[in-house]
């Protein structure tokens, strides 16, 4: 399995909010991100995640986060300094947000699926 700072995803993201200034929040560790927010351990719904990007510049490690406050209607981004060390806590936040997100859209990626 690749390491998530291998991956590329087509296009980009946008950071913050083109409607409302200062949704974009700088982080200077995962633990800090952890501990100061309800990202990691609130509700996958309400603050559901559509996009992340680990962006990897020498030793400098940076994971780009994109949420949708689905009761507020609005978007915002988190920039987080991570290390490759926190790849196994980042890789189950984002499995665990990936189950939303597919839960959300089931009915129709079923409908999809190629039949044998």
């Amino acid at each position: 399995m690749a390491h998530l700072w291998e991956i590329d995803h087509p296009y980009y993201c946008a950071e913050g909010n083109y409607f409302k200034i200062g949704q974009h929040t700088r982080w200077d560790s995962w633990q800090e991100f952890v501990d100061e927010t309800v990202y990691v351990t609130g509700d996958r719904d309400l603050n559901l995640l559509f996009r992340w990007d680990w962006q990897r510049n020498g030793n400098s490690h940076t994971l780009l986060l994109f949420f949708v406050i689905q009761r507020k209607g609005f978007n915002c981004s988190q920039e987080i300094t991570v290390t490759e060390g926190d790849e196994p806590a980042i890789r189950t936040f984002l499995g665990e947000c990936a189950v939303t997100m597919r839960d959300t859209w089931e009915p129709f990626l079923d409908a999809l699926r190629p039949t044998a």
